[in-house]
């Protein structure tokens, strides 16, 4: 616990130290935690920026607003057209380079608007261990990865959340909608709809950590080993809603909920 309390000393010292900072806001888990202590490091002179896109569930943008007016901190929503960029619509292996590098160009463009000096986000050590392109575009453009910098994990990112009285600090791990796709396969508003749709019935029977993946026309589920039995109960309400989404096949991933089980294949 003396560890943990050190890294959360260094991140306020850290945060303090940057003067202003505009914090690139999801309404997940770890960018929640970065806001909420840059907001007790900076007080009025953090600013929170969110992209109201189709790659993200509407809900989550509801939830940072919500956030940022109970708490007090400036906020701004960007219409983030996140398919209008080049490159991202096909879904290649960079997609996410080429959405984070667009994306965190606008927030840069807003923070300097607002005499912002420095722009964060979210993630932590532990993102260290996969496949994410968008690291390279943070790195680019010069963009503050805190949690990183003081070496949090997304677990002690809880602890930490909950001594400090967040609500997220036990909220699923979120991701991109785009996420949910085979690469290669071209996403459209409709394709991510589904996907949303899909994952909100999981959530409304209290599946907290899962996924819809999509492989053509065929739902591949993905729920934590031990609620298989759980999901087996409504197994043919959930056939039957998949097909009316659109989906012709629904299948259960034998291996369980995975972050970033679509990267198997690169």
């Amino acid at each position: 616990m003396d560890a943990l309390h050190e890294k959360k000393k260094a991140l306020e010292e850290y945060l303090r130290g940057l003067g202003s900072l505009a914090v690139a806001y999801s309404a997940g888990v770890d960018s929640t935690f970065l806001l909420a202590a840059a907001h007790e490091a900076l007080g009025e002179k953090v600013l929170a920026v969110t992209a109201r896109s189709v790659l993200c569930p509407a809900r989550e943008t509801e939830e940072a607003e919500a956030f940022c007016r109970v708490r007090g901190i400036e906020h701004i929503v960007l219409n983030y057209d996140a398919l209008a960029v080049p490159g991202v619509k096909g879904n290649p292996p960079d997609r996410c380079y080429l959405c984070k590098k667009a994306l965190f160009g606008e927030v840069l463009e807003a923070a300097r608007e607002r005499g912002i000096e420095h722009v964060a986000e979210g993630s932590n050590a532990d993102d260290e261990g996969d496949y994410r392109p968008g690291m390279k575009a943070v790195a680019e453009l010069g963009i503050l990865s805190p949690l990183r910098e003081v070496r949090l994990t997304k677990e002690e990112i809880r602890a930490l959340s909950r001594q400090m009285g967040l609500d997220t600090w036990d909220k699923p791990s979120m991701a991109c909608l785009a996420s949910r796709f085979v690469y290669g396969e071209t996403l459209t508003p409709e394709k991510l709809q589904m996907v949303a749709r899909a994952e909100q019935k999981l959530r409304d029977w209290g599946f907290s950590q899962m996924r819809v993946r999509v492989h053509g026309d065929l739902a591949r589920v993905e729920v934590l080993p031990e609620e298989f039995a759980r999901l087996i109960v409504h197994a043919e309400e959930l056939d039957e809603y998949l097909r009316g989404l659109g989906f012709a096949y629904a299948a259960l991933d034998l291996a369980g909920y995975k972050t970033g089980s679509m990267n198997r294949t690169l």
